[in-house]
């Protein structure tokens, strides 16, 4: 397993929210279960965000967000991934969002939604469960 490849992990902050503790603990999670992750900082555009999972060939991405604005920018990041081409990254999101609106992310592609006070184990394990094998 040595020459195995480690999963890569993009954690992003789209839109103007400035509060970032969730995402770096979850960063810091996938760290410690051996993923190499990559954080964008605070204040990602919808195409920075597509930039650096193309720049960094991530397997997953993590969007975080408490703003409100997921109906509007996760739309836009899922559209420009296929763009892209990476439509085999796994990507999931945590933050604030409602119940009521996680029907819809998930048909846009998002595969797991993690609320407020989800176990950061439960976030690790959803991860390797399902990201997408590579070659």
């Amino acid at each position: 397993m040595q020459n195995q490849r480690k999963i890569r992990v993009l954690i992003a902050k789209p839109g103007l929210d400035s509060h970032d503790r969730g995402a770096k603990i979850i960063a810091r999670a996938l760290r410690d279960a051996g993923m190499e992750v990559i954080y964008t900082g605070l204040k990602q555009t919808p195409e920075q965000i597509v930039e650096t999972a193309l720049q960094e060939d991530v397997d997953v991405i993590g969007l975080s967000i408490l703003s409100g604005a997921h109906k509007t920018l996760f739309p836009m990041i899922m559209e420009l991934l296929k763009q892209k081409g990476l439509t085999d990254v796994l990507v999931v999101a945590g933050g604030i969002i409602p119940e009521e609106d996680v029907p819809e992310m998930k048909k846009l592609g998002i595969k797991e939604i993690f609320g407020p006070g989800t176990r950061t184990d439960k976030i690790v394990q959803f991860v390797f469960e399902n990201v997408p094998k590579r070659t």
